[in-house]
């Protein structure tokens, strides 16, 4: 028991601060955590022993819980509206393309056995929200081609978890006939969603008539909604992933009391079950099992990047005009992550024969996909002309954060470029009665705002207003910075 409380925050803080150094390389953190796992486990330093898959596989799922859960708070119903054919389909009839085409490859040409090939091809269907978010966050994309990648890595997780669970059932109590199968398919991907709204509707209810004085009384709440979704949907014997990510996206998509509260959680417990999960996830693998799968480990790779995830983003997108650049881009950025290593442990956990042959193969292609891909995607976007340097994150911000029913919100808005370009003042500008600007930020700078201000290209404005005034007030200062010729843009 002392490992956990000695060497577990040495592990951790490790990550922390090996994130921090490699932050400048745009290292994802779950490859460093993944990495902190195998180094402390037992077969480089072995001062962590640990190989209970079954309680990696617990530890796992729940950790997934509250990734999915604030994946769906994160989802915003606009972005996916003006990617909804692109995404929406590439989260769930992509996911199956990639399946299909991965399988067909593996058994059908190289010859795999077909329980082993046909669990490879649905653990490792899904791409990673986490992994994309981490290596991007350093570049701007168009806003579509943004959105399209961003909604369609946090929402196709369920339609992955589906599609192995469907496959890890059907090997180890049998093969039940056709029709019972595509019956439990849909009960799994049509029950849960419904589920996941009514619980997120109750969810609004509890959250905007309880007035507890203490804000922590929220958070629990929000690990009770999220950890009871999952539990009703295992119950009912639908998919408890997908439920749990509609909750979220009911809930992040309508206004509560103490919602930014809520949302800053969600983020915070997302974070810690990421981090911890990989660096469970990399004490269970012991990499001296590697001499005899990097072979298959490099092919797998091979075959889901360069033939299954681009036919899948081919197929999915036909007539939907987003460029052959886009197309490769969309291809490329199919890193795969936390949901396929976790989703690699359910066959070992169902005593499957080749379970543990499945996790390696799987984890190993998981750490050439986030090196390989992960490392290429920004100078990718370069290369194709789709990005230019994003602007740095603000170091300061403000929140509203309510204990009780408001019609008012900070609403924050960034300014269009380019850099520095001096613009309107804030007395000049045309904003909604009862709108105030609370704080300008300009990089390391904290202006405070006066009517005399002028606001510059890049600049981050918090605004206090009502929030059906959001769109005025972004129309406002949208237009305060002028927009340059085509012959002064670089």
């Amino acid at each position: 028991m002392d490992v956990v409380y000695l060497i577990g925050p040495i592990i951790l803080i490790a990550v922390v601060l090996a994130a921090v150094w490699l932050d400048r390389w745009s290292v994802p953190v779950i490859l460093i955590a993944l990495g902190a796992g195998i180094v402390f486990g037992s077969d480089v330093l072995n001062l962590w022993h640990f190989d209970d898959i079954v309680l990696t596989n617990k530890v796992a799922n729940l950790a997934l819980v509250f990734i999915l859960f604030y994946g769906g708070i994160s989802t915003k119903k606009a972005d996916f509206k003006q990617v909804a054919l692109p995404a929406g389909g590439l989260a769930t009839w992509g996911v199956i393309l990639t399946s299909l085409v991965t399988f067909g490859v593996l058994y059908g040409i190289f010859g795999w056995g077909f329980e082993k090939a046909i669990l490879l091809a649905v653990i490792v269907s899904s791409t990673d929200a986490a992994a994309i978010f981490s290596i991007l966050r350093r570049q701007s994309l168009p806003k579509k081609l943004s959105s399209t990648v961003e909604i369609e890595s946090g929402a196709n997780d369920p339609m992955a978890i589906l599609l192995t669970v469907a496959v890890v059932q059907s090997l180890t109590v049998g093969h039940p006939p056709i029709p019972m199968m595509v019956l439990n398919f849909l009960w799994q991907f049509g029950a849960a969603p419904v589920l996941g709204w009514l619980m997120g509707r109750a969810a609004l209810w509890l959250f905007n008539h309880l007035t507890p004085q203490d804000r922590g009384h929220f958070y629990v709440l929000t690990l009770g909604i999220a950890l009871l979704v999952y539990g009703l949907a295992q119950v009912i014997g639908t998919s408890g992933m997908l439920a749990v990510f509609i909750a979220g996206f009911v809930l992040g998509n309508h206004s509560f009391i103490h919602k930014q509260g809520v949302i800053n959680f969600s983020s915070a417990v997302s974070t810690v079950a990421n981090i911890g999960m990989f660096v469970l996830l990399g004490l269970q693998v012991f990499p001296r099992e590697w001499a005899g799968i990097w072979f298959e480990g490099i092919l797998l790779f091979l075959v889901l990047t360069f033939l299954a995830r681009p036919l899948a983003v081919l197929v999915g997108t036909a007539g939907m005009r987003l460029g052959w650049r886009n197309k490769v881009f969309i291809s490329w950025a199919g890193l795969r992550g936390a949901v396929p290593i976790v989703l690699a442990t359910y066959p070992m956990a169902a005593g499957i024969e080749a379970g543990e042959e499945i996790f390696n193969l799987v984890f190993f292609a998981v750490l050439l996909s986030v090196a390989v891909q992960g490392g290429s995607l920004g100078p990718l976007a370069g290369w194709l002309k789709l990005t230019v340097p994003a602007r740095p994150r603000p170091l300061f911000n403000l929140e509203l954060v309510t204990m009780a029913a408001s019609d008012l919100d900070m609403i924050v808005v960034d300014l269009p470029g380019p850099k520095g370009v001096g613009g309107a003042k804030i007395a000049e500008l045309d904003l909604p009665q009862g709108a105030v600007i609370t704080l300008v930020t300009r990089e390391r700078e904290l202006v405070l705002p006066k009517g005399s201000t002028e606001l510059r290209g890049w600049d981050q404005v918090s605004v206090l207003a009502p929030a059906i005034e959001e769109e005025a007030i972004r129309e406002a200062l949208m237009g305060a910075i002028p927009i340059p010729a085509p012959e002064e843009e670089s």
